[in-house]
C-alpha cells in the first residue's frame, strides 16, 4: 500500500467503492485523513464499513468541511451528465480528483524523483504496460505495475528512488489527475472510444494529451493524425519527445521495419531488437507496442541484450491475441479484449484464412471500418445483440452464420476448421463490448478459452 500522507488531518469525501475506490479509502485513512465514503451499492458500503471506513450518504454531509472529493474513474465526471456526487462537489467548490492524482501528490511529497512511467492510448496500453514491466523485471529492477491494468495504484508499494512504477492510465483516470507529470509518459494511439463519457473526439484526445504534456520524456506513437499532432505540440512546448511508429522515422525514436525494431538518434539508425517468432507480439500493432517498450527501456538504461531477452520471454496478456491452442492446422486465438473495430482491425491484419467470431454490444460505427479486411475472412460467426446489424454489414461479401451464443459459434467454427483442409485461424475478436451476454471482456474470453480447451483433439497452450 501507498499511504496518502499528503492528506493527513483533512476530511475527504469519496464516491465509488469498487476495487480501486476501496483501496483509495484505505490508503487515505492509513495516511491520516478522515474519509467519508459512499457508493450506490449498499453491499459496497457494508464492505467498506467492515474494513473500518466511515460511510455516509454524501447528500447529507457538511461539504464545507470537505477538502477534496475522490471520484471513481468509472463514475461520470462530465458526460453524458455529471454524477450526482460530482454535482454536489462542484456546487460546494470542492476539487474533484482520483487515485492517480493522489499517487502523484504523494510521490511529489516523499520521492519526487522516483521513476514513474505512465502509459495510455486507445489500444495497446495494457500490453505495453505489461511488456515494459516484464522487461524491467527481467533486467533485475524493482518494479511496481498497476493502474488501469488491474492492481489499484495505491495498493502498490510507495514510490522510492530505486523503485519504478509502471502504470496504465485510462482517459477517465487522466481526467481526474491534474498534476500528472510522469518521468516517462507514453501515448500510443487514438481512435474513437468512450465518446459517451467525454462528449467529443477532440475532448477525448485532449485528455489523453495531458499524460505526455508534462512528462520528462514523452514516448508518442505517431501512426494516426491526432497523435502526430500531439507529438508536434509537445515538442513545440519544449517536451523531450521520442516517436514510435510502424513506418520509417527520420527523427528520434524507435520504428518497426517489419519485425525489426530500429532506433533513430540524430542521423544514425540501428537495429535494437526484433519480434520475429514471438507469438505474444504478433502483428504490426504489437510491433508498435514493442517499439514503445524499447524506447522506455533504453531511457531507463536497460541494455539492448536485456531488452532482447525480455521481449523473447514475454508471455503476453490474456484476451489480447492470446493463443489458446491448435487442432491440426487450425489455430484458436482469444482476442476478447477487442471491444471496438479499431482493436479488432489489429487482429484481422495479423492473420489470413480467418474464421471470425464477433458480436456483442456494438460501438458507434459497428464494423463498417473493417470492410477492407473482409477478403481475409473465410466465414463469420455472429453472436449477441449486434448480430443482425453485423449480418447486414457483411452482406453477400462474407459467408456468415447467426450463432447467437459463443458456445454455438465455437462449435460451428471448430467444425468448419476441420473441413477446410487448409490452415485456418478461429479468431474471437468481437469488435464489441460484452455487456449484452457477459459482465466484461475477461469473462467472455475465459469462456472462449474453456470452450476451446474442451474441444476433441485440442493441443492447448498454457493449460
Amino acid at each position: 500500500m501507498t499511504p496518502v500522507t499528503s492528506f493527513a488531518g483533512k476530511t475527504v469525501a469519496l464516491f465509488g467503492l469498487g476495487g480501486s475506490g476501496l483501496a483509495t479509502a484505505l490508503a487515505l485513512k492509513e495516511g491520516g485523513a478522515r474519509v467519508i465514503a459512499c457508493d450506490d451499492n449498499p453491499a459496497k458500503m457494508a464492505e467498506a464499513d467492515a474494513k473500518g471506513i466511515e460511510t455516509a450518504d454524501l447528500r447529507n454531509i457538511d461539504w464545507s468541511k470537505v477538502s477534496s472529493f475522490i471520484l471513481s474513474p468509472g463514475v461520470p465526471l462530465t458526460h453524458p451528465e455529471p454524477h450526482w456526487s460530482a454535482r454536489l462537489a462542484n456546487e460546494a467548490g470542492v476539487e474533484i480528483i482520483g487515485d492517480i492524482e493522489l499517487f502523484c501528490r504523494e510521490r511529489a511529497k516523499i520521492a519526487p524523483n522516483a521513476p514513474f512511467v505512465a502509459i495510455t492510448g486507445t489500444n495497446g496500453k495494457s500490453t505495453t504496460t505489461a511488456l515494459i514491466a516484464h522487461i524491467l523485471r527481467e533486467a533485475g529492477r524493482d518494479v511496481q505495475m498497476g493502474g488501469n491494468i488491474g492492481t489499484a495504484i495505491l495498493s502498490l508499494e510507495p514510490p522510492s528512488g530505486s523503485r519504478i512504477h509502471v502504470v496504465e492510465c485510462s482517459s477517465f483516470q487522466i481526467d481526474l489527475a491534474p498534476s500528472l507529470a510522469p518521468t516517462i509518459g507514453v501515448h500510443l494511439n487514438l481512435s474513437p472510444d468512450h465518446i459517451d463519457r467525454h462528449g467529443t473526439m477532440e475532448l477525448y484526445a485532449a485528455i489523453k494529451e495531458r499524460l505526455v504534456a508534462k512528462a520528462g520524456l514523452a514516448v508518442i506513437g505517431v501512426d494516426d493524425p491526432m497523435s502526430r499532432a500531439i507529438a508536434e505540440r509537445c515538442e513545440a512546448s519544449g517536451v523531450n519527445v521520442a516517436r514510435v511508429s510502424v513506418e520509417p522515422l527520420h527523427v528520434k525514436g524507435i520504428f518497426a521495419d517489419g519485425e525489426t525494431l530500429v532506433g533513430v538518434t540524430g542521423a544514425d539508425a540501428a537495429a535494437v531488437a526484433d519480434v520475429a517468432g514471438i507469438g505474444s507480439l504478433r502483428g504490426a500493432h504489437n510491433a508498435q507496442n514493442a517499439a514503445a517498450a524499447v524506447a522506455i527501456a533504453l531511457a531507463l538504461n536497460v541494455s539492448p541484450d536485456e531488452i532482447r531477452s525480455g521481449l523473447h520471454t514475454f508471455p503476453g496478456l490474456p484476451h489480447r491475441m492470446e493463443e489458446v491452442g491448435r487442432i491440426g492446422s487450425a489455430l484458436f486465438i482469444n482476442d476478447s479484449k477487442a471491444t471496438n473495430a479499431d482493436s479488432t482491425e489489429k487482429a484481422l491484419k495479423s492473420f489470413d484464412d480467418i474464421l471470425w467470431i464477433l458480436g456483442g454490444k456494438a460501438k458507434e460505427g459497428g464494423i463498417e471500418p473493417l470492410k477492407p479486411y473482409f477478403p481475409k475472412i473465410r466465414k463469420a460467426y455472429l453472436i449477441g445483440a449486434s448480430a443482425e446489424e453485423f449480418a447486414r454489414t457483411l452482406g453477400d461479401e462474407v459467408p456468415h452464420a447467426q450463432c447467437g451464443t459463443l458456445d454455438k459459434a465455437v462449435e460451428q467454427a471448430a467444425s468448419d476448421a476441420q473441413t477446410l483442409g487448409a490452415p485456418a485461424v478461429v479468431l474471437l475478436s468481437p469488435a464489441c463490448a460484452s455487456y449484452d451476454q457477459f459482465p466484461n471482456y475477461e469473462v467472455r474470453g475465459n469462456h472462449f478459452r474453456d470452450l476451446v480447451r474442451a474441444l476433441p483433439g485440442i493441443e492447448a497452450k498454457g493449460a
